[in-house]
C-alpha cells in the first residue's frame, strides 16, 4: 500500500521535536548571549574602551607623593637636609663640621603636581585615536553578531532540512521494505522471477544506507547548531518555518565592518597628527610641595612652582614615527575602499542567489508534485501486474530525487535572504541587538 500520510504531512508538522519551541529569533539571540566567541569579542570591545579612557586621561594632571626617612653623614647631604629641616646655625658653618659631620636622620614627604598644557596636539589627537578604535572594535562586534546569526541560520534550517530529509529517507525505507515483501511473496507463489527478488532486495539495502546517512547528517547539524549557540538544543522544538517569509524587514544600515574600516582611517589619521605633535614643543605647568623634619613637629616646608617649555627640535626616530603613521593612514584607506568593494559585490551576488533560489524552488516543488504522482501510479499498475518492478524502482529513486532538490531549494532561499541582509547591513531574521 502507498503511504500517502506521509506524502501529505507538511514540512511543518515533521519540525516538531516535542521539546521548548525555540524560534530562530531566540535561537540568534541566545547565541549573541552565550557564545564564547561573541563573549571574547566583548572583552575586546571593553579592552578597547579603557585604551581610548586611558588615551583621553593623558591630558590630566599627574600628582604624585613621596616620603621617606634616611641617614646619613655625607657632608653635602647632611648640610642640605638641615637647611631642608630649617635649623641651620652659625656653627654649621664651622669648617671641621661641614667636613666632617655627624651622621644626621631626616624624615619628609613631597608632593608633586605636573599638568600638560600644549603639547603640539598631540595628546588630544591620541584621544581622537582611541576613541576611534575604540568605535571601530564596537563596529566589528555588532558584524561578528551578524555573521553569527548568519551562521545560526544556516545551522537552524539546516538542521530541520536534515531532520526532514531523515523523514523523507525512512519513508523511502518503509516503501522499499513493502515492495521487498510484496515481490517476495509472488516469487514464492512462481509468478516472478528470482532476479526481481534480488532487485527489490538491493534497493531496500541502499534505502537503508541512505537512511543511516540521514541520521548522520542530522546529528551534524544539530551539533553545529549547539556550537553556535553555545548551549544544547538536544530537546528543542525548532519551530521557526523553513519557508517562512521575511516580511517588514528593518532598512538597511552601514555594515558594521565598513564602519570599523572607516573609523580605523580616522584613527590612522589622527595618528598622523599625534606624530607630527611630537616634532612641536611642549608646556607644562608644575607645582611642588615638601619637607624635611627632625622631630614631628619640627622642620622646614618649601613649595614650587613653575611653567616650562621643551622643544625636541631633530629627532630621527620620531621622524620615522611620522613616516610610519602616513603609511598606516594610506593602508587604512586602502582597505576601506577594498572593504567597500567587496561589499558591493556580496550584495550583488546575494541578490542573484535569491533570485535562484526561489526558481529553482518553484521548479522543485513541481517536480516533487510530479514524481509523486508517477509513484502512486506505478506502484498501483506493478501490484496489478502491469509494469515490471524497475519502473517501481525507478519512480522511488525520482522521488527520492525531487524531495533532496526540495529540501536543497527551500535552505538555500533562506540562507540566501539571510546572506542578503547581511551583505545589505540589515539585521539579519530581523533581530536587533
Amino acid at each position: 500500500m502507498v503511504n500517502k500520510t506521509m506524502l501529505l504531512i507538511p514540512f511543518t508538522v515533521l519540525q516538531l521535536w516535542g521539546g521548548e519551541p525555540l524560534s530562530i529569533q531566540d535561537a540568534i539571540r541566545r547565541a549573541w548571549r552565550d557564545q564564547a566567541g561573541l563573549q571574547a569579542g566583548e572583552a575586546l570591545v571593553n579592552r578597547a574602551r579603557a585604551e581610548s579612557e586611558a588615551m583621553k586621561a593623558l591630558r590630566l594632571p599627574t600628582l604624585t607623593t613621596s616620603a621617606g626617612i634616611q641617614r646619613t653623614d655625607e657632608p653635602m647631604m647632611v648640610f642640605g637636609t638641615r637647611l631642608n629641616q630649617a635649623r641651620i646655625s652659625q656653627a654649621d658653618f664651622m669648617p671641621d663640621r661641614l667636613n666632617h659631620p655627624d651622621a644626621l636622620t631626616a624624615f619628609g614627604m613631597s608632593l608633586n603636581l605636573n599638568q600638560p598644557i600644549y603639547a603640539g596636539g598631540r595628546i588630544q589627537a591620541a584621544g581622537r585615536a582611541g576613541e576611534a578604535m575604540a568605535q571601530s572594535e564596537a563596529s566589528l562586534q555588532a558584524h561578528r553578531r551578524q555573521q553569527v546569526a548568519m551562521g545560526v541560520v544556516q545551522a537552524y534550517f539546516g538542521t530541520q532540512a536534515a531532520r526532514q530529509g531523515l523523514a523523507y529517507a525512512e519513508d523511502t525505507l518503509r516503501q522499499a521494505q513493502e515492495t521487498e515483501r510484496f515481490v517476495q511473496a509472488r516469487v514464492d507463489q512462481g509468478l516472478m522471477l528470482r532476479s526481481e527478488a534480488l532487485r527489490a532486495s538491493a534497493f531496500r539495502a541502499q534505502a537503508e544506507a541512505a537512511q543511516a546517512e540521514a541520521r548522520q547528517r542530522m546529528a551534524s547539524a544539530k551539533s553545529g547548531l549547539e556550537l553556535l549557540m553555545g548551549t544544547s538544543v538536544q530537546d528543542a522544538d525548532l519551530n521557526s518555518s523553513i519557508e517562512g517569509p521575511l516580511e517588514g524587514a528593518p532598512p538597511a544600515q552601514p555594515r558594521g565592518d565598513l564602519q570599523a574600516a572607516q573609523f580605523q582611517v580616522q584613527a590612522a589619521h589622527e595618528g598622523v597628527k599625534a606624530s607630527r605633535g611630537s616634532l612641536l614643543p611642549e608646556v607644562g605647568l608644575s607645582a611642588a610641595w615638601g619637607t624635611a623634619r627632625y622631630t614631628w613637629n619640627s622642620g622646614g616646608t618649601w613649595t614650587n612652582l613653575g611653567i616650562g617649555a621643551k622643544w625636541t627640535i631633530f629627532s630621527g626616530p620620531e621622524r620615522r614615527r611620522l613616516e610610519v603613521a602616513r603609511a598606516s593612514e594610506r593602508a587604512a584607506a586602502l582597505n576601506l575602499r577594498w572593504q567597500e568593494q567587496q561589499a558591493s559585490r556580496e550584495a550583488e551576488e546575494a541578490r542573484r542567489a535569491v533570485e535562484t533560489a526561489q526558481v529553482r524552488l518553484r521548479s522543485a516543488r513541481e517536480a516533487m508534485t510530479a514524481s509523486e504522482s508517477v509513484r502512486s501510479l506505478r506502484q498501483a499498475r506493478h501490484r496489478e501486474g502491469l509494469l515490471p518492478l524497475v519502473e517501481v524502482l525507478d519512480a522511488e529513486s525520482g522521488l527520492s530525487g525531487a524531495r533532496a532538490l526540495l529540501l536543497a531549494s527551500q535552505l538555500d532561499l533562506r540562507i540566501s535572504q539571510a546572506q542578503l541582509a547581511l551583505a545589505l547591513g540589515q539585521p539579519v531574521e530581523g533581530v536587533q541587538p
